[in-house]
């Protein structure tokens, strides 16, 4: 069945190793992820996004050497040797070590080109696959917003993707699965987050953000879902 929900950014960042000096400025944001990640279940699903649809098992497992530091992650205790991951598989894995060292995760990655209808049926699909397992199993979304939000934004400044960046930060602390649904291509983690809001019509029983802010000119969010 489908146990809790926490939502945390797709954000190397959260390393300590990748992050350097930087890591004090993101310490409210990383104490926030871990603190939704750990009222997860042993047992999770991540959703993120990616160029292709894919799915990561358990037993896979990755490192950010890409990113500046050979830091390895396993998406469980038992991971294999390292493959190649993408950076949503990766912030996972990172998390649930973090976090929930005990947990195994499995990483579903939705490409971010899907329209709207595509990825809330690919949520109703997921949430009917969850439904039928015994045990709970708690959902990790790894997703972004938007990256044009100051002059030094990795995706240039938009001054007004500050609007479509309120209107994700708001649905998300309230549980609005409608205004989810109708998110811009503008947010970076769209699909994911509309991949959330099928995964949880109507909504949820409760929401409650532990973080929202755009350090670096990207919109990161953390916070949790009760159903």
């Amino acid at each position: 069945m489908l146990g809790a929900i926490a939502i945390v950014p797709s954000a190397p960042v959260l390393v300590p190793e990748l992050a350097g000096a930087a890591a004090a400025e993101v310490a409210d944001l990383t104490a926030a992820v871990l603190a939704a990640a750990a009222l997860l279940p042993p047992r999770w699903v991540a959703v993120g996004t990616g160029q292709a649809d894919d799915v990561f098992e358990p037993e896979s497992s990755g490192t950010f050497a890409g990113f500046g530091a050979d830091v390895r992650v396993g998406l469980s205790p038992r991971a294999a040797a390292p493959g190649d991951l993408p950076v949503c598989a990766l912030l996972a894995g990172w998390v649930r070590a973090q976090a929930r060292p005990d947990a195994g995760v499995q990483v579903r990655v939705y490409r971010r080109d899907h329209d709207a209808e595509t990825a809330l049926a690919r949520g109703r699909g997921l949430r009917a696959e969850l439904d039928r397992a015994p045990e709970p199993i708690g959902v990790l979304v790894v997703a972004d917003g938007a990256n044009t939000l100051t002059p030094s934004a990795p995706g240039g400044h938009h001054p007004g993707d500050a609007d479509a960046q309120a209107t994700l930060d708001d649905a998300l602390a309230d549980g609005d699965v409608a205004a989810l649904a109708g998110l811009p291509p503008r947010i970076l983690g769209r699909v994911a987050f509309q991949v959330l809001a099928g995964l949880t019509g109507p909504g949820p029983r409760s929401a409650k953000e532990l973080y929202r802010g755009a350090p670096y000119g990207v919109g990161y969010f953390a916070g949790f879902w009760q159903l």
